[in-house]
């Protein structure tokens, strides 16, 4: 699907290095479908020890987790971990902080304090296992009422996370919601969680999953309304759906065309003095060409990617 002429999920030259399209959920227990997802061209892939491993095997899961993310594989490499509130959460974070483990996505975080209390430990963790400090991302799954809630005062604690994600299924469950395949009962905590993203100094953030899972065209269209509110990729649960996450937050030919033509027609002018021009009819400005710098450096991040 084509994206926007201008714009993608709000990303800056400054705020990754990318891409971050299509994460990919896998359950952390099951050795052949960790194997296949890790060889696919999602963005980011997360191997689950939450929702997707029984109680009984949770535990054993840790170390299946962690080798396979210090093996071979396409993308960044994250693990799920049990929600800060449980018994698991303390001993997932203690295993899966190793060397070859990207990052941490972190479930139904609900506080400042929590982020803080888990940013804490796994720096503590770094240290003791000689890592650089920072080496492990976070990212939070915002999918309460009361993480909603207090999305500001989580993007804005100070802690390593650098982009937050939103989770629709438990925050329905949470809000006694009907999750319609419209999804505007979720469009408050989505754009919630991209303000409180841009006020923390976050990058852009990553949507819920869609779990019609034969139902590309409605995949396209969540991430389409979402890439327009400016989020920069979607959670997947499905090898299926990773082509038409990638395909909705890649700019197409002409975006990428437009934004590399409105580049160089504004720094000619520039040279000369000028700061708004028309281009094709269309006027720009420093905003404007600031977002086509976004499309053009989102382009350079996806083939570098590729090559």
């Amino acid at each position: 699907m084509a994206g926007s002429l201008l714009g993608h999920g709000g990303m800056s030259v400054q705020e990754t290095t990318g891409p971050f399209r299509s994460w990919l959920f896998a359950p952390g227990n099951h050795a052949r479908r960790v194997e296949k997802a890790l060889g696919l061209d999602a963005d980011a892939v997360i191997l689950d020890l939450e929702d997707a491993v029984a109680v009984a095997e949770k535990v054993e899961a840790r170390a299946t987790v962690v080798a396979a993310l210090q093996g071979p594989r396409s993308g960044l490499g994250y693990a799920r971990v049990n929600a800060y509130d449980t018994d698991f959460c303390h001993g997932d974070l203690e295993a899966v902080v190793q060397p070859g483990v990207d990052g941490i996505v972190l479930p139904k975080l609900e506080t400042a304090d929590q982020i803080k209390s888990v940013d804490w430990l796994v720096g503590n963790l770094e240290r003791a296992r000689g890592m650089t400090p920072g080496a492990i991302d976070i990212m939070p799954i915002l999918e309460t009422g009361l993480g909603i809630s207090n999305a500001r005062s989580i993007a804005d604690a100070g802690t390593r996370v650098r982009r937050l994600s939103f989770g629709a299924g438990d925050y329905a469950k949470d809000m006694a919601m009907n999750w319609t395949r419209g999804e505007a009962e979720m469009a408050h905590a989505r754009a919630e969680v991209a303000l409180a993203s841009r006020a923390g100094g976050l990058e852009a953030p990553i949507d819920t999953v869609w779990i019609h899972i034969k139902e590309t065209d409605g995949l396209e269209r969540s991430a389409e309304t979402v890439r327009d509110m400016g989020y920069q990729g979607k959670l997947c649960i499905h090898p299926d759906q990773v082509a038409a996450v990638n395909g909705v937050f890649t700019p197409d030919a002409e975006a990428v065309a437009f934004a590399e033509k409105v580049v160089a027609a504004f720094d000619a002018a520039e040279a000369e003095g000028l700061a708004s021009i028309q281009v094709d009819g269309y006027f720009v400005d420093y905003p404007i060409v600031d977002q086509a710098r976004r499309t053009l450096a989102l382009m350079q991040a996806i083939r570098a990617k590729s090559s």
